[in-house]
């Protein structure tokens, strides 16, 4: 999406020219800071960071660190945090879901990535440096100038990955500098009373009929993959919040829109230990997992903060212990003998979830059947109150919260709300706030990106819409990313295929006309758990595809300062109706989940292929046959008559000539399988 060219002159406009340059003029921009005027311009989004640099600083002196690393995440790998978690946020004021800080007794910066440059522009004071970066190389370089020789580097060793840990021990490796791991955290003694409390709320079993299987028969399941690894492994650790939840069927709610509870599971061949707090087990829960005691079913509980004794004594024994190395942190991973340890990306529980069973596929259609209700419903209101100007953001993302609520066996949002017009549009994650919020007007693009838990299931969906006249570029730029949407939607590859090797099929239109996207095309998604689940999605840490596996798809076009444009769906893979077979592995294609028609109003049928436009027809049957009944057993009749205008079939004949542009792309997917591995 950007460009080093690009990059480097939006790095002299906000920093300044180098030495003996004339310097650019301030920004005329008010929405981010400017910190080359005398006094700085700070927006009022932005935090004053002062006092907690100098209360994190004394707390380094104490400790002998020149410099201290703040990442984003908890000590789970989590990608959502609690509030008491925030410690980046604290620090900095940033509220973006990734980046990392450094700090030095007179320096302090922080790296993320281009989804937040602009919101980190808005959000922080001039105390701080903004490096558009997460590469660890550059972090690394950063503190190789800022600390001299023989200094200490330190970090909280049980914040940071095995992976993220062993690149900053490789980048420091014989300068002088030392990476001091301190199980004290310093930001949370700066912090100090005012962090806030640990969560109290209660951990509680999941209703049987939201179950796709009783959590013995999920332990059943990952003994026997550890009898069936090579390495014969006597115990699987897990860290992931998710991976515990999953097993026990149990939920919370530690963390926002996310039904999790601070937890590790240690699961041997004979004995099964849940870390957790004890006090705030449901008795129904507590009922169900001693249901197995004495023997080999049987959970013992042990609390939350003696992990990391327990796996120190367990270990003293002739063990292996298996894990993924994704979601284990340096702390606990540095407990583990080295010839113990059993390392793999992801832990088999992680595997298991990744792959809905037909009761799991099931519970998930029909989530998505009610959530689209509820945007539909949006959509019909945003229709009739936008041009009234009686709308901002921040009320927009509230009445989509509140239609959600109303459906059945809803549990809230998924994730805070994306609603965004106009040019915050622009930014990838953006989301508004009581105060600071635009009003959405009908001669400008509206993004919102949203979605629901649900008992049955977790949703996601992201639509674009403008109820005006659009211009030329908006118009184009949308229907290149709906074009990107429905080539990979539609798309038919060998079963095992990389999610990376086919992810250019949402990128091709946009790339036939130099437009492109700086995010990742899409994420697993859970049942009542994570909106981001992996290890399933399109990068290349991922997984590749298998059948029962859900992913979203979500193209995008973001200009700065301008619109942005996102259509995200939730898909399915499933077996692919062949002509053919090709060996013993069936093909492999995706069944759109998400049942939501496209803005009309958006969409240039000249650049549409007649193939696309079909899958466009075709997609708006199911949603007809599948939203239909259900509006109308909600009786919601003028929602059902706005959902029979919006899927009115496509004309063919209005079809431009894209299909050439898609099946070159299709004769090179054997050349992309054959390179990067299937």
């Amino acid at each position: 999406m950007c460009p080093l060219l690009w990059i480097t002159a939006w790095a002299l406009l906000l920093h300044g020219c180098a030495a003996g340059r004339v310097p650019q003029a301030p920004s005329t921009r008010n929405d981010i800071r400017d910190c080359s005027v005398d006094p700085p311009y700070l927006p009022p989004t932005a935090t004053n960071t002062t006092a907690r640099l100098a209360a994190l600083r004394g707390t380094m002196r104490t400790h002998g660190a020149l410099a201290y690393i703040v990442p984003s995440t908890d000590a789970h790998m989590s990608e959502y945090i609690s509030e008491r978690d925030a410690r980046l946020g604290w620090l900095t004021g940033f509220t973006g879901s990734a980046g990392t800080a450094v700090v030095t007794q007179d320096k302090a910066a922080l790296w993320t990535d281009s989804r937040y440059w602009t919101q980190a522009e808005r959000e922080l004071d001039c105390n701080w440096e903004l490096q558009r970066t997460t590469s660890i190389e550059s972090i690394g370089m950063w503190i190789l100038k800022a600390v001299p020789a023989g200094g200490n580097v330190s970090l909280d060793p049980f914040l940071f990955s095995i992976d993220t840990w062993n690149s900053y021990s490789r980048v420091l490796h014989g300068s002088g500098r030392t990476l001091i791991p301190l199980e004290t955290n310093l930001v949370d003694q700066a912090w100090g009373d005012q962090r806030p409390l640990p969560s109290s709320t209660e951990i509680y079993s999941l209703p049987a009929e939201f179950t796709g299987s009783s959590w013995q028969e999920k332990v059943a399941g990952i003994r026997q993959r550890m009898e069936q690894h090579v390495r014969r492994p006597t115990a699987v650790l897990l860290s992931g919040l998710e991976e515990t939840a999953w097993l026990f069927n149990l939920r919370g709610d530690d963390i926002p829109y996310n039904p999790v509870f601070y937890s590790y599971t240690l699961l041997t061949n004979t004995t099964i230990s849940l870390f957790v707090e004890g006090s705030r087990l449901s008795v129904a829960a507590r009922e169900s997992l001693r249901s197995g005691c004495p023997g080999p079913l049987c959970v013992e509980l042990q609390e939350y903060g003696q992990v990391s004794a327990h796996l120190r004594r367990y270990t003293q024994g002739n063990v292996t212990v298996w894990l993924g190395t994704e979601y284990t942190t340096y702390g606990l991973y540095g407990i583990i003998p080295q010839e113990k340890l059993l390392e793999e990306n992801y832990s088999p529980v992680m595997m298991a979830k990744a792959v809905k069973n037909a009761r799991e596929q099931e519970m998930l259609r029909a989530a998505h059947v009610r959530d689209a209700v509820a945007v539909i419903q949006y959509l019909l209101w945003l229709e009739k109150t936008v041009p009234q100007g009686q709308v901002d953001e921040f009320l927009g993302a509230q009445h989509i919260n509140a239609l959600r609520w109303a459906q059945e066996h809803s549990r809230g949002p998924s994730f805070q709300t994306i609603s965004a017009s106009g040019l915050n549009a622009a930014l990838a994650h953006y989301s508004p706030s009581n105060g600071s919020s635009r009003t959405l007007s009908a001669g400008e693009m509206y993004l919102f990106d949203t979605g629901g838990q649900y008992l049955d299931g977790t949703t996601d969906i992201t639509r674009t819409v403008h109820w005006g006249e659009p211009t030329p570029l908006q118009k184009e730029a949308y229907t290149r990313v709906l074009m990107g949407n429905i080539d990979l939607s539609r798309l038919v590859f060998p079963s095992h295929t990389a999610g990376r090797t086919v992810e250019s099929f949402a990128r091709r239109a946009l790339w036939d006309v130099g437009l492109n996207y700086g995010h990742g095309t899409g994420h697993g998604i859970g049942n009542f758990l994570s909106v981001h689940e992996w290890p399933v999605g399109f990068q290349s840490n991922n997984v590749p595809l298998e059948a029962g596996m859900f992913t979203s798809i979500e193209p995008g076009y973001y200009r700065d300062g301008e619109f942005g444009i996102r259509i995200e769906d939730v898909v399915l893979v499933v077996e692919a109706q062949t002509e053919h077979q090709s060996g013993e592995t069936p093909f492999l294609t995706f069944e759109m989940v998400s049942l939501v028609p496209y803005d009309r109003n958006l969409i240039d049928l000249r650049l549409l292929s007649p193939e696309q436009i079909r899958y466009l027809n075709s997609y708006y049957e199911r949603i007809r046959a599948h939203v239909g009944p259900e509006l109308r057993r909600q009786r919601l009749e003028e929602e059902y008559e706005w959902l029979q205008k919006s899927t009115q079939p496509f004309p063919v004949n209005g079809a431009g000539t894209a299909a050439a542009g898609t099946l070159v792309l299709a004769s090179l997917l054997s050349v992309l399988l054959g390179g990067l591995g299937a």
